[in-house]
């Protein structure tokens, strides 16, 4: 397995330069030798395209640690039941894959380097069919019905769903969504609540530039709507074993798993202090900010912190949200939760980690929506 990793690095670093090249050819291959998979993609793949190199190279980086690779496989296999995937698909797949890689190998293809891809490919297939095989008895996906719709900024809203059938997840982890508005495009929104009783769920969303699901949840879905929600994911959860108190960090929208998990521990906590920061660029989007408050005079163990970037005349705390963080407190004998966008993640991991948190207790996710 290791010569077969070497030699699989070495592949992609070759065709590494013309990557947007190689994933065009897979994909035009994939569709003359197999066009009714097409319909299975959105209509327009640029950031399918996009996607596709990251994830191979994600795949063979983690060939020499089955620890995590295994795992992520087991999980992409349920998640991508929703897309209708079927075995033979694997194959069709892996046919293209290679032929692409070959093609652009620039003469430095060997039977030894086909062999590795054919083994990596196999053993991908493998472990996916084996894993949507035991998800088989739940659903690909769901269908949820919009039951209400709040625009709180006039660009981010607040939905709450109810799925047609019980919707199995923990608090903290996030779903995928399809909108009928942008059929076949699914987008991850983090679940804002513990699971209920009624099966209510509610999700924070942004619209994101000209984001068409973001837009269509924001701007067009009403009570009454339907979408279409995909197996939860994510491991942003709370371990009820720990001792440790806790510091959960939101950027934006990024706060609605944080949110759960104080929804969660509010109904068995009694002992660890959850410190929760909220962190915005302007004040008028801290806009959940009355239900916080309300939390902390309700729950003693917990303690709110707002923060807003981009406005010198804001009355509380002012900077960035590691900064922040690290002005109020210690905390490396804390569980860290972190949510938002990908550099506010980044920024904010990095100076935990500076701060002496070790990196097995700072939990966060990355969100990804592709097919293959």
């Amino acid at each position: 397995m290791s010569s077969d990793v070497q030699l699989l690095k070495e592949s992609l670093a070759l065709i590494e330069p013309a990557h947007d090249k190689v994933v065009g050819y897979f994909y035009a291959k994939l569709f003359v030798e197999n066009p009714g998979v097409r319909g299975m993609f959105p209509l327009t793949m640029d950031l399918q395209r996009d996607r596709l190199f990251r994830a191979l190279t994600s795949a063979v980086q983690g060939m020499d640690r089955p620890e995590v690779l295994v795992p992520m496989l087991q999980q992409l296999a349920r998640d991508h039941r929703k897309y209708g995937v079927r075995p033979e698909h694997f194959a069709a797949v892996a046919r293209a894959m290679i032929g692409a890689i070959k093609a652009y190998s620039w003469g430095e293809w060997t039977a030894e380097t086909e062999a590795a891809w054919h083994r990596t490919f196999t053993l991908i297939a493998h472990t996916m069919i084996a894993a949507a095989d035991e998800a088989s008895a739940q659903p690909p996906f769901w269908t949820a019905t919009v039951v209400s719709h709040e625009r709180r900024t006039d660009d981010i809203a607040v939905l709450q769903l109810r799925p047609d059938q019980p919707y199995p997840y923990e608090a903290g982890q996030y779903t995928t969504l399809e909108s009928p508005r942008v059929p076949r495009v699914w987008r991850s929104y983090s679940i804002a609540n513990a699971p209920r009783r009624d099966g209510l769920l509610e999700i924070h969303v942004r619209q994101v530039g000209a984001g068409w699901v973001s837009g269509a949840l924001v701007r067009h879905h009403q009570p009454g709507d339907q979408v279409r929600l995909g197996p939860a994911r994510g491991a942003t959860v709370l371990d009820r074993e720990s001792t440790r108190d806790v510091v959960c960090v939101g950027g934006g929208t990024g706060l609605s798993p944080m949110k759960a998990l104080v929804d969660d521990a509010r109904r068995w906590n009694s002992a660890r202090r959850l410190h929760l920061f909220f962190g915005v660029r302007r004040r008028e989007d801290l806009y959940d900010v009355q239900a916080l408050q309300a939390l902390t005079v309700r729950y003693p163990w917990l303690t709110l912190t707002t923060a807003v970037s981009h406005d010198p005349e804001y009355p509380g705390e002012q900077g960035s949200l590691p900064d922040v963080v690290a002005r109020h407190g210690d905390w490396q004998n804390h569980d860290v939760f972190v949510s938002g966008s990908p550099d506010m993640m980044r920024a904010t991991v990095a100076r935990f980690r500076e701060l002496g948190v070790s990196a097995d207790r700072i939990r966060y996710d990355v969100f990804t929506d592709s097919l293959y």
